[in-house]
């Protein structure tokens, strides 16, 4: 499966495939793969009956019109290329416009290229950021290196309680105050980490809706802040040098409007997906990879705390189409 991978993946090197992992991230995508299974399944051959079908489920899968009508055309190139006839056939003809279509995203983080390397966490209310903050961190500190918190939504008394339990957990530091100014609260955090000499530092921000302009405005100013803690020089950019903006899956179309406006705001350098353990359809991220293409850091299937993994193409594409894990 997927003999093409090597010509068409991304350069960075790909992680071991987790078969457990696969099955986790398959059951919750299930809602899609089972209507492309259901529909290639069928039998027959491939006609114009077909493609209007496989049409309808993308689009309900949250795949949007453009990303639909390019992953069709590319399917139909491949289908006349390959002269394929059977409509079984087109499952994996579609996985390769899906990978094709989704590799460029799996870019994965880079977490050593500063010390300290500050990443800035972004996104609406209610997408999971704080929870995603803990399970990131737990990631981190699997690959060696040490990490501190900065509880930067001062917005939510909830949010800085939630971030301690996580640093417990985690047995990290969380910087916070009781109450305050967000950027104040992560300047102290990042002058605190390069006194300490801590490998990553990870700022909490308060959810915001898009359409909040004052709000919009506020997080640039903790951005800017931020710089001013560690501006940089010749060889090494003002911090933060990771803006990842978090997203729940279950938005459909909405995250990609949120992506567009807080990349504007800030320069959002990666992205992270939450939520793909319900009712998610998963295929939001094919319509980000076509009309705003930023990487996608990690994704979230259930609450553990190791439930954050870093985002592999290969992996989403067997899931979603329901695949055999290779």
């Amino acid at each position: 499966m997927f003999s093409f991978l090597k010509k068409n993946s991304s350069p960075a090197p790909a992680a071991p495939r987790d078969g457990g992992w696969i099955t986790r991230l398959k059951s919750g995508l299930a809602r899609t793969g089972n209507q492309l299974s259901d529909l290639f399944g069928r039998g027959g051959k491939i006609d114009d009956d077909l493609y209007e079908e496989l049409e309808t489920i993308l689009i309900t899968a949250d795949v949007g019109m453009t990303a639909t009508s390019a992953l069709l055309a590319d399917l139909r190139h491949r289908v006349k290329e390959q002269r394929l006839t059977e409509a079984a056939e087109l499952k994996q003809a579609l996985a390769e416009c899906l990978l094709k279509l989704l590799a460029p995203l799996a870019q994965p983080l880079q977490p050593n290229a500063h010390r300290p390397f500050v990443m800035m966490i972004c996104g609406v209310n209610g997408v999971g950021k704080t929870t995603s903050i803990g399970k990131l961190a737990k990631y981190l500190q699997g690959q060696g290196l040490s990490v501190l918190l900065a509880a930067g939504d001062t917005f939510r008394a909830a949010a800085r309680e939630q971030l301690q339990a996580w640093g417990e957990r985690n047995n990290v530091t969380v910087i916070s105050q009781e109450s305050g100014d967000s950027a104040a609260v992560i300047f102290d955090a990042v002058n605190a980490a390069q006194a300490r000499k801590i490998d990553v530092v990870i700022a909490d921000t308060a959810g915001r809706l898009t359409t909040q302009a004052h709000l919009m405005e506020e997080i640039k100013k903790v951005k800017r802040v931020i710089a001013k803690a560690m501006p940089g020089s010749a060889d090494v950019p003002a911090a933060p040098h990771e803006v990842l903006l978090v997203l729940d899956a279950n938005t459909g179309q909405n995250a990609l409007s949120q992506v567009k406006a807080f990349d504007e705001a800030l320069g959002v350098t990666g992205l992270i997906l939450t939520k793909l353990d319900g009712t998610a359809k998963g295929g939001v991220i094919a319509a980000i990879a076509k009309a705003h293409p930023i990487p996608v850091r990690f994704i979230g299937v259930g609450e553990g705390l190791d439930d954050l993994r870093p985002f592999a193409a290969e992996d989403f594409v067997t899931a979603l189409l329901g695949l055999e894990n290779a």
